[in-house]
This record gives C-alpha cells, structure tokens and sequence, in this order.
C-alpha cells in the first residue's frame, strides 16, 4: 500500500468512510432505523414509516404494499459526531461518509443479505427488545460470521410492552455465543422510555418531549438511581477488554488508570477482531438513541482501511493468492454484488471497489469471461434515485450502467493485473410452481422477463421441465414467487397463471454400490461403444456430488473421463426414486472399456449415466424432504391449539420458552406442511399467534409420506 492510500479528488479520505448494513429478523425495525439515520444525517428532511409506505429504502411499489422489504437498498449519508455538552441538534456539520445497505429480513429473500454483507466492512444487527435472538436473527449473524464482518448490536423497540434490554443481551451471549455487552443502555422502557446512559462518557443522553422528533436531546449527570448501573456495566466492559485486549490488560495490572480513549480504542480493536460486540439501546420508531448509535458505528466499526486487504485468486494460476489493498493508487479491483434490471436507465450492476479507482470511459475486464468492457456511465446509489458520478474510488459502492455478460459474483479488475475474488454463495430454492403465459404476445414477452429476473437474484431459477415442456420457476418460499410473478406483471408487463406450488426435494443414498452401463451400437459402417464400471457411496450431509478417477490401465482412454463425469453431472440431475436431483453422492470411475473405432465422447456419456443409474438403485435410494425451523408466538391461552397443530403437520417440538403471558414455540417441520400455515394460526388464536421460518436441513421422508408423493408424480 502507498504512503497515502488516498486519491486527491476523494470528498472523503478512507480513514472517514464506513460501508455498513442494517440485518437483523423480520420486523426487528431495519428500515424504521435506518429511515431515522437519514433524517439525523440530513439527508432527508421528513421522516417515512413503514406502515405509510414512505420510506426512502423501501421503494418497490410491492415493498410499500405489504410493509416490507424485499431488495437490498443502498444509500449515502454523512455524519459529523458532536464533542460538546449541553442541548444541541444533530448534523451541526459534515465529518464522516456512511454508506449504508437496508437489508431484507424474510428468509425468502435471504441472498439480499448474503451478497450485501460480503461487500460491507461492519453491519448494524438490530434486535426486537422484547423477543431478543429470533430465528432470521441466527441465520444473518452466521451470514455475517462467515464473511468475518464486525457487528454493532441494536436493542430496538425498547418502547414496546415487554421490553427487556438486559433479556435481549443475555440471548445474544447464549444462543448467538456473542461477546456482547452494553456501551449505550436505555433509561427506562415501555412508554417510559426516555434516552440512554452512556456508560464510557458517564452520561445520561435525554430526549426532549417536543416536535423536534428526537434531534434535539440532553446530555446530563446520570440519575442518581442509575449510577450503580452505570459503574457495574462500565466495570463489565473494563473487565472484558482486560482479558481480550494486551494494552488494557497491561494497565490494569499494573495498576495505571484506564483513560475513556484507551478504553474506547480497545473496544474498536476487538470489535474489528471479531472478539467482542457492542451493545446499544434505544428506539428507532420513538426516536430515541439512534445518533449515538451511529457515532458507535463511527468509533467501533471498521473503515476500508482497518479490514484485511481482499483476498483472491491468480486466473492463471489458482493455486496462487493474490492481494487487493484499499488504495486508490492501487490496481483496479472491484466484486459485481447485484444485478438490476432499472426502468429508466437499463441493467444495473452494483459492485464493491476493493482497490484502485474507476472513471467513465475506462475499461474494466472481467476473469470469468475473459471479456473487456468499457464503462460509459457510473452513478450513484441513493436508493431508486440515481446520481451520475465521474469516477468512484477504493471503498466506494456504486453502480455501472449497461455492462453485459456479468452475473452476481464476477470480478471486475485491471486487464494487467487480474484476479478472481471469492463470490457470495447461495442457498438451493426450496419451492418450486409452473407458470404458463396467458396470451400468445405473453409467451414472447415471459421468457425474457424470467430471464432477466433469474439474472437479478441467485436463488431464483427457471428451467424447463422434460417430460411436459412446462416452464417451472423455483425460489426461497411461497412469498418470494409471488413477488417474481408480481413483477412480471408490472415491470414486464407479462399475465401468467402459475400452478400449485411444488416442494423441491432431493434424493440421496444410504449404501454403497456398483453400476455398470454399457451403450453398443453397431448397424453398419461407424458404430457407438462407451463401458463404464463405477462405484456410489454416501458422501457426508452438505458435501453435495464429489467424484474421482480410479481407473488402471487404460481401460477407459484419458479423454473420454471428461465425457464420463458428464454423463454423471446429468444423471444426478433425475434420480432413481421420484425424478429428483441426487445430492451427497460420491462416484469413483473404476473401469470400462473402449472400442478403437466406435468409442467417441457421447457413447462414453451415455454410459455413465447408464452405470450411474444403476448403481443408485441398488445403494438404498431415499428421497428427502426440507425441514423448516419454525418460531411461533402465541398467547398462552393458544398454546395448546397451536401445538396440536403443529403435531398434525409432522412438527417437531425443539424448545418453548414462557415469557410473561407470550408463549415461543420452535419446532422443525416439513416445508409440504406449512402451506396454509397463516390462515390457520390466525383462525386457531384469533389473530394473536404470529410465525416466522427460514430452511433448516433436509431428512427423509417417511414411507407413508413417500408413497403419496409418488402417486403424485405418477
């Protein structure tokens, strides 16, 4: 890296910029908070709920509809942290960027979340304040763990009934293992909720009842009911920084005191480490604590130049790993995150710089492709608002307009020094349907449009099924189809009726076993001659299809393994129980023979998937079926009608957990026994249960069930 990573022409230096997300659950307030954040920075100047559909990063007209969000919405803030005490305003000045990603929280929408967070260098993840870690909770925190991204914790809705702000933290240590303790806790709860302490400063922040909608606040002596509180909680974060951070461990044995910017400095050190996990209550819909919030982000979270240079790999050589540093000055260096297909100004391509910069009118190349593109026009992110921009920078997130042949997850870099960065991974869909067009001018019109939403999101594919020619979708859940078909509908202005959805199961074997195939044709002249011996054994759950090459001697020619492991590639997409792809399977090719003359690579093909097909159905093929994790609240009066349900829908009761007169149920249960799930709790406890699920993991279906999924299929 140079001495000055720092390009001239920046409006912010590196050091002053943070990319940040907002995940958490469903309804933990994702967009209520970062709505807040916009208005405290400036950057809007009339507060949007969620409810009113007048929020600035929920912007689909269906995201409005139904309160919630369904894509990603990047936006660009700055903030100037306030030293002085006193009353004083928010935005009194400009000192550091904030980009900021509003993630989704249905888990049919769960790939928004996974490519945001593996371009973000820290994430804000908000939890309820009365139901602490939910399910979705879990599963963006290990997202956000598998790409090492630092976090904030948010304790939102500490005005809700049943707010518990120190039941919130201990569930973040128990069922996430996280390190998190409180550096900014809530001064009452419920409707009295009134600001935060500020256990570093020693403070008490308090929000002034007025129409300033929670910009203008207090900072105070701590209440004299509360210093205890605050001396414990600062006594904790001293204690826990001793045993994670060497300098502060060194004082406090040698008994030297422990300066606020020692200690806050520790504190962005093991934040940054992944070690430790700051705390903060508030409420971003009565807003109050959101701008001290966003100084945490500014003190503890990383910026571009505090996280490892990214890694990737040499196109040329794979087994070499090459280094991309944030620098301006540096090579070119950038990940394609998404893809948008825009009404206005055409495809979208949003990507992270890693390294270097990028202006209109350079060329960027692309290692998957090997193709060369030039960018005719860049621009800038504020949600549906599009900002056309001369050049972006290291650390910067923009967007190009009108590059083709990119999918999610290329690398975009310098020609001359080109390397390929790890791309997001995604979840298999879960839930498939067939549509059909309802006009003659919608059949022309649908198979672009699937083809351009099957390019914006990874979890959504489209294919043709062989035996009835039908056009089947698939995708994360019911919702998540039902937003592709709405879609369709507006921005393609495509009519089609869907059948009933189907389950996407998969099949597996439990035993090892032997196939043989064999493909002799021989009429005349040229003839086709493919042997193929192999071997199946069950790989172990998640490792997906593996193979290997054992043949000796020649049996089968070097050339045609090639054509061998094709045939295997498309013989497990059909198995041998129901049609359905064959997952954690392992092959080893173990001998064959050829002809001289009739042997080519299709009859070599051919029977692999013929040797293939026989050893699956003599190594105990079953068929599996995904389980769901389901979290159900209920009032207590309910519980017994909802888990009575649940047991008629195959559930497995795994936990309940009572608080107050609120019952949390979680259960695993098939995905085929969920459809209709919401009208039945609400006719069960008359509106009052609320449900949330995400995929868990696959498990064979019984025999009861198999035989009536195969007079289906029959």
């Amino acid at each position: 890296m140079s001495a000055n990573p720092n390009s001239p022409n920046r409006a912010y230096p590196l050091e002053r910029t943070r990319n940040i997300g907002i995940a958490a659950h469903i309804d933990a307030g994702k967009t209520t908070l970062t709505e807040r954040i916009l208005f405290y920075t400036g950057m809007i100047h009339k507060i949007g709920e969620v409810h009113e559909g007048t929020t600035v990063t929920d912007w689909m007209e269906q995201e409005r509809e139904r309160g919630i969000t369904i894509t990603s919405a990047a936006t660009t803030c700055a903030w100037m942290q306030r030293k002085e005490e006193g009353i004083y305003k928010a935005y009194e000045g400009i000192k550091m960027r904030v980009n900021i990603i509003d993630t989704p929280g249905h888990v049919d929408f769960t790939a928004e979340v996974e490519r945001s967070l593996r371009v973000l260098d820290g994430a804000i993840a908000v939890f309820c304040g009365v139901a602490g870690v939910q399910p979705q909770s879990e599963t963006v925190w290990r997202q956000a763990t598998k790409y090492g991204v630092p976090r904030i914790a948010f304790v939102n809705k500490m005005d809700r009934t049943g707010a518990d702000f120190e039941a919130a933290v201990q569930s973040m240590r128990t069922k996430l293992g996280a390190n998190a303790w409180p550096i900014l806790i809530p001064i009452g709860r419920e409707d009295y909720l009134k600001g935060q302490i500020d256990v570093i400063n020693h403070k008490a922040i308090i929000y002034l009842d007025d129409d300033s909608m929670g910009s203008v606040y207090e900072v105070q002596e701590i209440p004299a009911e509360l210093v205890d509180t605050a001396k414990n909680a600062y006594a904790d974060l001293v204690s826990q920084m001793c045993d994670l951070d060497e300098e502060v461990g060194e004082l406090f044995l040698e008994e030297k005191p422990i300066s606020k910017e020692i200690l806050k400095a520790a504190i962005r050190r093991q934040t940054i480490a992944n070690k430790f996990v700051p705390v903060v209550g508030g409420s971003a819909f009565k807003n109050k604590g959101v701008q001290y919030l966003v100084d945490a982000v500014l003190d503890y979270l990383p910026g571009p130049l505090d996280i490892l240079p990214a890694k990737g790999l040499n196109p040329d050589n794979i087994s070499e790993t090459i280094e991309a540093s944030a620098d301006d000055n540096g090579n070119f260096c950038s990940l394609a995150f998404k893809l948008w297909s825009d009404p206005f100004v055409g495809k979208l391509v949003f990507f992270r710089v890693y390294s270097g910069k990028l202006s209109k009118g350079d060329t960027v190349y692309n290692p998957r492709t090997n193709k060369r593109e030039r960018i005719s026009r860049l621009i800038q992110i504020q949600a549906d608002k599009r900002e056309d921009i001369d050049t972006c920078y290291a650390g910067d997130i923009a967007a190009i307009v009108g590059i083709k042949n990119i999918t999610t997850g290329d690398t975009l870099c310098d020609e001359d020094h080109t390397i390929l960065l790890e791309p997001p991974s995604f979840p298999d869909p879960v839930i498939s349907m067939a549509v059909e067009p309802k006009t003659k001018i919608d059949q022309e019109k649908m198979g672009i449009a699937l083809q351009r939403l099957a390019e914006e999101d990874p979890t959504f594919r489209v294919f043709t099924n062989e035996e009835t020619g039908q056009t089947i979708i698939a995708g994360m859940g019911e919702l998540h189809l039902e937003i592709i078909r709405d879609r369709m509908m507006r921005e393609f202005k495509v009519e089609a009726n869907a059948g009933k959805p189907q389950i996407a199961y998969k099949e597996t074997i439990l035993a090892p076993a032997d196939g043989e195939g064999k493909l002799v044709k021989q009429s005349g002249g040229r003839g086709q001659y493919g042997h193929v011996i192999c071997k199946v054994t069950p790989n172990e759950r998640g490792k997906g299809f593996t193979n290997e090459n054992k043949v000796v001697g020649g049996t089968i020619p070097k050339e045609f393994i090639p054509a061998v492991i094709k045939g295997f590639n498309e013989a497990i997409l059909n198995g041998v129980v129901a049609g359905y792809p064959v997952i954690d399977v392992h092959v080893d090719i173990i001998d064959g023979s050829y002809h001289d003359v009739d042997s080519n690579e299709m009859a070599f093909k051919m029977a692999a998937i013929f040797a293939l097909k026989d050893a699956l159905k003599k190594a105990k093929p079953i068929l599996l079926e995904p389980i769901m994790k389901v979290e159900n609240i209920t009032p207590d009066e309910y519980q017994g009608d909802i888990m009575g349900d649940l047991n008629r829908r195959r559930a497995r009761i795994v936990g309940m957990e009572t608080k107050g007169n609120l019952c949390t149920i979680n259960a695993e249960v098939p995905l085929s026994e969920m459809f209709g799930y919401a009208t039945a709790i609400r006719s069960l406890s008359k509106g009052r249960s609320s449900y949330s699920m995400e995929p868990s993991h696959f498990e064979q279906v019984p025999e009861q069930v198999k035989a009536a999924i195969l007079d289906q299929k029959s």
